[in-house]
């Protein structure tokens, strides 16, 4: 091939990759290094940013109890979601990993959830079946169970919030059921043939066959829980009692409520800085627990 005709291809492939180019830096990096420095000023749309250093930051950690308590209840919300989706995602991925009549169709709607679970419409909804007058307490009177306030206590409202979530678990569960079918299985027959039980097998070969699977979605699904909003804001706008009341809302609040656009982007670069420092923290530990198939 001359070398005209390859730099015409080549051309060709940058025009082709220009729209995404396009994106990736003006609708991604640049927002990105911008609100960085927003972040050391005082912002207002309706007024010409003001360098103040460190001094967003400074409030945040010293003079906004606001702050330490959606901090608080972000980690909670992680700590209630990322665990109980993940083991939800691989159970049903492991009942779902047979042949049998009619399992494709059943694929398909766990999978469902996921495709609508983020919308705002889907939000209303959580909202009205776990209202007190709503679908999941009339069932529980019909039971003889007195009616709970779901969205009213602040002892359920998160875990209510934390529900929504995990029943979005159809993306882990497909990637779970192709990490499963890549499992040989003359390991499982030769587990047996030794007398190994279920327990041990799933254990000793299942889990390490798909910890590379199980690494990638912890990192998501905490990446995702660290920055809900639609649903906090649809459902509970961060009550009662701001016990719902995470960073995503807090900075949209201070950005939009407040117009403190400066101070909102000091909590996205908090929020991003923990999620920088989890991953750090799973991709140091990963030699410890998650095994590849090219490891000696």
């Amino acid at each position: 091939m001359s070398g005209r005709s390859l730099d015409r291809r080549n051309n060709i492939a940058y025009l082709y990759l220009l729209p995404w180019l396009i994106g990736i830096l003006g609708l991604q990096m640049y927002p990105f290094i911008v609100s960085f420095y927003y972040a050391l000023c005082d912002y207002n749309p309706l007024i010409s940013p003001r360098f103040n250093g460190l001094d967003n930051f400074n409030r945040l950690f010293t003079r906004d109890p606001e702050f330490w308590i959606s901090l608080k209840v972000t980690l909670l919300y992680v700590i209630y979601t990322v665990p109980l989706k993940l083991i939800m995602s691989l159970f049903i991925a492991v009942l779902l990993n047979r042949s049998r009549k009619g399992i494709g169709a059943l694929r398909t709607a766990y999978y469902l959830p996921s495709l609508f679970g983020g919308s705002v419409a889907i939000a209303v909804l959580w909202r009205i079946m776990f209202m007190d007058y709503g679908m999941v307490n009339a069932f529980l009177n019909s039971i003889g169970i007195s009616t709970i306030s779901f969205l009213g206590d602040p002892r359920t409202a998160l875990p209510t919030l934390s529900l929504l979530e995990v029943w979005q678990f159809g993306s882990s569960m497909v990637m779970f059921l192709a990490a499963l079918k890549q499992v040989p299985s003359t390991l499982y027959e030769a587990a047996i043939i030794d007398g190994a039980g279920s327990a041990k097998r799933f254990f000793k070969i299942t889990m390490p066959y798909i910890s590379p699977i199980l690494f990638f979605c912890i990192i998501m699904q905490t990446l995702n829980a660290m920055q809900n909003f639609t649903s906090v804001f649809v459902i509970t706008r961060g009550g009662p009692m701001k016990s719902t009341y995470m960073l995503g809302l807090k900075l949209y609040n201070d950005g939009f409520h407040y117009m403190r656009m400066g101070y909102a982007s000091a909590t996205s670069w908090i929020i991003f800085t923990i999620i920088a420092l989890f991953t750090l923290l799973l991709f140091t530990s990963q030699k410890y627990w998650v095994f590849y198939s090219d490891d000696n």
